[in-house]
């Protein structure tokens, strides 16, 4: 079965307005810091570029540079700029990913995932190029288009954050804060942590996670696309109500993965269409209590791996990493969203390395988990994101700080090219309903420090 296409397919931004950006004194000429002068690059055609400030992420949360700031640290000017020692030219990127005190002056191509560009102007030099103060003519591809997307942690609609709804009658409650946010992406993706059905029964007593089906409306408000169904609570409520969940959401427009009425149904890639780009996700557990997807039998995708389900299993990874390989060709862009490691924890188990690495090598070009409750760092390897864990995000639990704090991760693409993943910090407050936190204030810092220590 092929999941439905979402109903949603926007086109965020564009660079072409970034070819005729910006005339002027400001408007910096000929080779640039970060630009390149290989045979290879001076072959493609001369485009106009952001000129940019970069910092390790760590640093970035509150920084700003106005134009006049960035025009001081041009080539010839001044070395340094709020503190930050001002490096140009090739491997100025590595430097100031490898010294926390380090900016980079570049132009955007040579910006990559896990670099932090920092506005001039109020202006993203990534999200909106079109807009940018300053650029440079470069020989470069032309980028693509501008697309973004949000990936949130565990969407629970059921236990009180839904006995809230049903009390107000508000079923988009749950997204109040934060649902503008999330619609305004290109893409929008959520593991949906809960059934949509009651129709058996609750295997977890009070932990079984089912919900209204009119909570839905929230999800939609919000603007999700795909839902990840791969977790240890799809089956809840045993084996039919883990169909018919399936069933609703996809009867509502949302792309599924991750679960089916067999395994081959499971296995299928969630797809949809945004900025003329094709997401493809998938979605597995690795933490058991749901059932597993047979030839025959509904499930979800399971993948054995520490610390609850056993010893990493060779031929469960195997097997993922062949529908990475087998869904490669019907994606631009491919994501792998896993359900693993230890609760309550900012480490990943030593695993989670070897299980995400191993699925960037078969094709991935992100791997993006949940299931802790906490947040966990963000890697890079060989030049793609691995998610280690984003938190909670709709969720009810409130017996400690951790399981109320949360990222919602947001990549930026240039065409097919990911030119950058920032971590949102989020708090989890009343009722389950999360909002979104100034990166820079202190519980944003706090957040933040186990993602980019």
């Amino acid at each position: 079965m092929t999941p439905r296409v979402s109903r949603r397919a926007v086109l965020v931004g564009g660079v072409g307005g970034v070819l005729a950006a910006c005339g002027g004194p400001a408007t910096r000429t000929g080779p640039q810091p970060g630009s390149g002068t290989t045979e290879a690059a001076a072959t493609r055609a001369a485009v106009r570029l952001p000129v940019a400030l970069a910092v390790h992420p760590s640093r970035s949360p509150g920084l700003a540079a106005s134009r006049a700031e960035l025009e001081a640290v041009q080539p010839g000017g001044a070395d340094t700029w709020q503190g930050f020692r001002v490096v140009r030219g090739p491997g100025a990127v590595a430097a100031a990913l490898a010294d926390r005190n380090t900016a980079a002056l570049v132009t955007a191509d040579a910006l990559v995932p896990g670099i932090a560009a920092v506005p001039v102007d109020g202006v993203d030099p990534l999200t909106a190029p079109g807009s940018y103060p300053v650029t440079a003519e470069v020989a470069a591809e032309g980028p693509g288009p501008v697309v973004t997307s949000l990936w949130t942690g565990d969407v629970m609609l059921g236990r009180r954050v839904g006995a809230g709804m049903a009390r107000t009658g508000d079923w988009e409650l749950p997204f109040s804060q934060t649902a503008d946010r999330l619609a305004a992406a290109g893409l929008t993706v959520g593991n949906l942590e809960c059934t949509l059905s009651k129709e058996g029964r609750a295997t977890h007593g009070g932990d079984s996670f089912g919900a209204d089906p009119r909570a839905l409306a929230g999800v939609h408000r919000a603007g999700y696309d795909i839902l990840t169904l791969g977790n240890n609570h799809l089956g809840d409520y045993g084996p039919t109500a883990l169909v018919r969940t399936a069933a609703i959401a996809r009867g509502e427009g949302f792309a599924t993965t991750g679960a089916g009425e067999n395994i081959a149904a499971a296995r299928e890639p969630a797809l949809a269409s945004a900025g003329g780009l094709r997401f493809g996700v998938l979605a597995f557990n690795a933490v058991g209590e749901s059932p597993e997807a047979g030839a025959a039998s509904p499930g979800v995708v399971w993948l054995r791996m520490p610390p609850i389900t056993g010893p990493l299993a060779p031929a469960d990874l195997e097997a993922v990493a062949q529908s990475v390989r087998a869904a490669r060709g019907s994606a631009d862009v491919l994501v792998v969203v896993p359900h693993w490691g230890r609760e309550y924890s900012h480490r990943p188990v030593a695993d989670q390395y070897t299980v995400g690495h191993t699925l960037i090598e078969a094709g991935a070009d992100a791997v993006i988990g949940g299931h802790q409750h906490w947040v966990q760092p963000i890697e890079i390897y060989r030049g793609r994101p691995i998610v280690h864990g984003m938190g909670n995000f709709v969720f009810d639990m409130t017996f400690s700080e951790q399981v109320q704090q949360a990222v919602v991760v947001e990549l930026v693409h240039w065409g097919t090219v990911l030119k950058a993943i920032r971590a949102l910090p989020v708090r989890i407050g009343t009722g389950g309903v999360p909002r979104f936190l100034d990166p820079a204030g202190a519980e944003g810092r706090t957040i933040l420090g186990p993602v980019w220590g």
